[in-house]
């Protein structure tokens, strides 16, 4: 059976990472954007990264300029902000396309494990209809929805939870705690 380990992705200067690097830690993988509603969630995910990261946690961050192009620039251009605006210390992988038929490998793994479960929260209504609207059938797809949709990988590198980009890091400490403390 495949796990996250299987692949392979590119860290900013374009070097191959094996994500087998990463076995035994729990991981969130991440598609993010510097200029979307949602980049304010840059904070919540370092703080998460702070906070777990000395027990075996890691943030796995892939810039993805698919949603309405609010991820431009190169490397170094969402690097610097990222870094600069919001103090990030968590891996930042070079940008890919999470969707379509350049999408990464990872993310068509992912998708297989995980697929859409629904929005939440207060911004709920605000999605289904944006999303909704330029894609009549969004439920009924694994695709990505939107920017930091987020993939939490257990110890073992088997995805066991999908969370859209309506989930605050905040929300996935009880669930973090809880695979860290599985042996």
């Amino acid at each position: 059976m495949a796990t996250i380990y299987d692949y392979t992705v590119l860290d900013g200067n374009n070097n191959e990472v094996h994500l087998s690097d990463y076995k035994g830690k729990v991981l969130l993988v991440v598609n993010t954007a510097t200029q979307c509603g949602f980049t304010p969630q840059y904070p919540g995910l370092q703080k998460l990264y702070d906070t777990y990261h000395d027990q075996g946690f890691d943030i796995l961050d892939f810039p993805c300029n698919q949603f309405g192009e609010q991820a431009p620039g190169d490397y170094d251009d969402i690097h610097s902000f990222c870094t600069g605006r919001f103090g990030i210390t968590f891996p930042q992988f070079a940008k890919i396309d999470v969707n379509g038929e350049n999408e990464a490998p990872l993310y068509t793994y992912l998708k297989s494990q995980k697929s859409f479960a629904g929005f939440t929260g207060e911004k709920k209504a605000f999605m289904e209809d944006f999303v909704g609207k330029a894609h009549p059938d969004f439920k009924e797809t694994s695709d990505i929805k939107w920017n930091f949709t987020k993939f939490l990988i257990n110890k073992d590198g088997e995805v066991v939870a999908r969370f859209e980009s309506t989930t605050d890091p905040e929300e996935l400490n009880e669930t973090i705690q809880a695979l860290l403390k599985k042996a």
